[in-house]
């Protein structure tokens, strides 16, 4: 984390408690079953939003239920716009939760299968959702995805592996990407798919820039 300029001052080290771990078998259809321990990721509302200065923007991701309900709450007391992405903590809430949160958050991002548990749920339609946040982004593997707004909606195509080894971590990579793009005021799995485990690729700027030129025909500005 160090290496990758990750602050830690907010970090907590909990000696009786195991790391989160998580062991997903994915098959040659990219079916998943995942097998998942919280450990000391379950005193995630020990940390407070509220108690850290200068935050920009943030994301609301799979974590304890708890922390995850406070986290939204004080992102949205604090005026600070962030992302809410349920993803495999999406049993954890009831159907009022999940419209709070919502309602709470500027944009909300699932995968196609999340995006109908979501509107059982909730009992909304996409529009409805639409109509709560500035985008509702639903990926949808190698189709790619769809960015629904209050005026439009935008069909943003996949790039193209050169090879597929492990689609483990590109719903990861995607919201890095998101986030980056939003916060530089911004209108890629692909370079996770084509590496092994969830976080062990790495590439320059640069080169991602290359890419997304060979692969959709213009530059990043």
């Amino acid at each position: 984390m160090k290496q990758c300029g990750i602050r830690l001052d907010h970090v907590s080290v909990f000696e009786e408690l195991f790391t989160p771990q998580c062991f997903i078998t994915t098959d040659l259809d990219n079916n998943q079953i995942t097998a998942f321990h919280p450990g000391a990721m379950l005193n995630s509302h020990e940390h407070h939003v509220r108690d850290v200065p200068d935050i920009t923007f943030g994301i609301v991701a799979p974590d304890s239920r708890d922390g995850m309900l406070q986290h939204a709450r004080e992102f949205a007391e604090c005026g600070t716009p962030f992302i809410f992405d349920p993803g495999q903590a999406m049993p954890l809430f009831s159907g009022e939760e999940f419209r709070t949160m919502i309602d709470q958050s500027d944009y909300a991002i699932v995968n196609d299968y999340e995006s109908q548990l979501l509107q059982r749920s909730t009992g909304w339609s996409t529009e409805e959702i639409t109509a709560r946040v500035k985008a509702y982004i639903v990926t949808q593997g190698p189709k790619g995805s769809t960015v629904y707004t209050g005026k439009e909606t935008h069909i943003i195509p996949p790039g193209q592996e050169r090879r597929i080894v492990d689609p483990t971590g590109c719903g990861d990579a995607y919201r890095a990407g998101l986030i980056f793009g939003l916060m530089r005021g911004m209108d890629m799995g692909t370079l996770k798919i084509e590496h092994p485990g969830t976080q062990n690729q790495r590439f320059t700027y640069t080169e991602f820039a290359d890419q997304f030129k060979q692969q959709f025909g213009y530059a990043l500005g």
